[in-house]
């Protein structure tokens, strides 16, 4: 199995993979400072939700390293203030929040327990979080594969890999751990436009892993499903609210649509972090608008008319009633949502 390495720690810097570049390109950028990681979360150098998590942790303890040793409580009030601007990058995926929640508690509790060196601290957090990431995420593959079976044809949509996590992915995360276990799985890619996430990062990741794979089109999944070349769909979410309805990368909800009207399971892979309590129902979850020239241009070329309007959400939100199951890092869940979601909510500390 190839080790890939999404984000992580190395001499006092922030190390990602530049997704920007692939697949053409194989570099990492070098953050040294947090404001870095802020655009490299913005432009799309680092993306996915756990991945997103846990680059916001790092820039925080980069932030951290930068304040100067000042007494507790105007040590962290000028970390609540980095903490702030991080949260700023995007506003849908919870992993980001979630992280950086996690971040802020933890300097509480050292303040409260009277260490010395709160960045250092910070720092380690930060590492745990980053390593819990790829340890929750084999965990969800271990759980999730007992779901796919020798033969399967499975859609996933957009990257849900190890370069959407710190490494090994939460949706292919569990056709990883599938194959592992010796089913014998074909995966189609959606390319997921505008960006081409799926042709240009899951199709990487299948190259890598040597998973048979087939790219097709954003438009092409229910002509395959009409014709059995599909038998089920997996996906990740950047948020999913209380009662299960559960935002992703634009398309997912039509994917799901049609899932429901073939009779194919659709499964979302997804980490505790990324349930978001405090929200009812998706019509609550914030929806990211980018700026148009995603759609109008790639790489540069322009693909469209110039002053040409563009409407190009980020995300959409796939309702509870079109997933047939949600694979997390503690156990599967199955309608009904609510009920399951409000369990697993006593393992959030």
């Amino acid at each position: 199995m190839t080790l890939i390495k999404t984000v992580f720690w190395k001499k006092n810097a922030v190390v990602l993979i530049d997704q920007n570049a692939l697949p053409l390109v194989e570099r990492q950028v070098v953050c040294s400072d947090y404001r870095q990681v802020i655009a490299a979360i913005r432009d799309l150098t680092v993306r996915g939700a756990p991945a997103i998590g846990v680059a916001a942790a790092m820039g925080a303890a980069l932030g951290a390293l930068a304040l100067q040793v000042e007494p507790p409580l105007y040590f962290q009030k000028k970390f609540n203030a980095v903490c702030e601007e991080i949260a700023k990058a995007r506003p849908t995926a919870r992993n980001l929040f979630w992280a950086l929640e996690r971040m802020k508690k933890h300097l509480d509790e050292v303040v409260r327990s009277g260490k010395r060196n709160p960045a250092r601290e910070l720092v380690r957090e930060a590492k745990r979080i980053c390593a819990e990431d790829i340890a929750v995420n084999r965990e969800m593959g271990r759980r999730g594969a007992a779901l796919f079976s020798d033969g399967d044809h499975v859609l996933t949509h957009c990257n849900a890999g190890a370069l959407a996590t710190a490494g090994y992915g939460t949706a292919l995360g569990v056709l990883r751990a599938a194959a592992a276990e010796g089913k014998k799985l074909h995966v189609y890619v959606d390319e997921t436009r505008p960006v081409l996430q799926g042709a240009r990062l899951t199709a990487w990741e299948m190259k890598k892993e040597k998973i048979p794979a087939t790219l097709i089109c954003d438009n092409m999944a229910g002509s395959l499903m009409r014709q059995g070349k599909i038998n089920k769909v997996i996906v990740g979410a950047d948020r999913i609210a209380a009662n299960g309805d559960a935002a992703n990368k634009i398309g997912t909800y039509a994917l799901a649509v049609l899932a429901r009207a073939h009779r194919i399971p659709f499964y979302i892979a997804a980490p505790v972090s990324t349930f978001d309590f405090s929200i009812k129902t998706g019509e609550d979850i914030p929806i990211e608008e980018r700026q148009a020239d995603e759609v109008t241009t790639f790489r540069g070329a322009q693909a469209a008319p110039k002053g040409m309007k563009v409407y190009n959400p980020a995300f959409d939100v796939t309702p509870a009633r079109l997933i047939t199951a949600m694979i997390t890092e503690r156990g599967v869940l199955t309608p009904p949502f609510p009920a399951a979601i409000a369990r697993l909510k006593r393992f959030v500390p």
